[in-house]
């Protein structure tokens, strides 16, 4: 079916997406994802920023609150940071802190998210590993920036991706509660959704997050809404790249 293009955030974003079923999509770029065994793949959105105070948190996502935690510049895999979700119990919308690196229920240890720190927006539906948290429990995760590395051989650039006067933005996540069977102990894990990269960004990287425009948190956290539009962000004015 042809691509639509929508207004958001100072960005154009251009999709094409099947709504038969949640599980199918149709976008531009590669496919596949990380298997059900968890093996490390390459992966796009590895560290980002969060330079915003939970203040500034709370006005943009219109939370009652947000928990303490330390603004990191340089928010890396197995980290707490906080995300945005539906209350499982009230149905309203709340932050918390979560672990980066999504752990399934039925992982055996929390070193299954290790290799869960992003879940391709073509496959979450079905992977053993994402496709409860894709229906029951979605997320968006605030940063301030993302990073990539790009070069070849071991010469690698660091690249801070931001939106232009957009101090606080949101990527599509997913959510998971691990319990440990040796102590009881709970904890809260997190994924952030990828997706092909736009041209520019394709030469650094093939992958890159999906940002979530902010007339359509509501549509992303609500999972009883399976008609999801998935896109691939186009590059605009808006989005900048700097040298790390």
């Amino acid at each position: 079916m042809p691509g639509s293009v929508i207004e958001a955030i100072g960005l154009r974003f251009q999709f094409s997406v099947c709504c038969a079923q949640p599980q199918t999509v149709i976008i531009r770029g590669t496919t596949g994802g990380a298997q059900s065994t968890a093996k490390s793949l390459p992966t796009m959105c590895g560290r980002y920023d969060l330079s915003e105070n939970p203040a500034a948190i709370q006005a943009h996502f219109s939370v009652p609150s947000v928990p303490q935690f330390a603004v990191n510049s340089d928010v890396r895999p197995t980290e707490r940071a906080p995300i945005i979700r539906i209350n499982p119990l009230s149905g309203k919308r709340e932050s918390t802190l979560a672990r980066w690196g999504l752990v399934p229920a039925w992982a055996k240890d929390m070193k299954f998210g290790t290799h869960c720190i992003n879940a391709r927006v073509e496959t979450m539906a079905n992977l053993p590993a994402y496709r409860a948290a894709y229906r029951n429990r979605r997320c968006l995760v605030p940063v301030s920036a993302f990073f990539e590395w790009g070069g070849s051989g071991g010469k690698k650039t660091k690249w801070r991706v931001w939106l232009q006067d957009r101090p606080l933005f949101a990527l599509a996540g997913l959510w998971e509660r691990w319990t440990s069977s040796r102590d009881g102990q709970m904890v809260e894990t997190y994924t952030i959704v990828t997706t092909a990269a736009n041209e520019r960004l394709f030469k650094v990287h093939d992958r890159m997050p999906v940002i979530v425009a902010p007339e359509r948190y509501e549509r992303w956290l609500d999972t009883g809404c399976t008609q999801m539009d998935l896109f691939v962000p186009v590059l605009e004015a808006g989005l900048r790249m700097d040298k790390g």
